[in-house]
């Protein structure tokens, strides 16, 4: 795992220090490891939900049986692989 070294204004660190005496996370780490994770999340929603719009607003076009085995191989090798972090 790397080291990385934030400095924050005495306000948000005070504000970190408060989830921590809350008990909400067990360190500042834990607390900024969980934003960047949240983050992350809702990028990837962002990216799922733009490439749904441009789904929808482009033209139908046939999907052969063929174009269906593909997809559901790509999907499972997806759904197989452990996630990279």
């Amino acid at each position: 795992m790397q080291t990385v070294n934030i400095s924050l204004p005495d306000p948000l660190k005070q504000f970190v220090d408060g989830q921590v005496a809350q008990g909400r996370y067990s360190s500042a780490s834990d607390y900024v490891r969980e934003l960047i994770c949240a983050d992350e999340k809702r990028k990837a929603e962002e990216t799922l939900e733009a490439a749904l719009l441009e789904g929808l607003n482009s033209p139908e076009s046939p999907l052969t049986p063929e174009d269906w085995t593909a997809m559901r191989t790509e999907a499972m090798a997806h759904v197989a692989s452990p996630k990279q972090r």
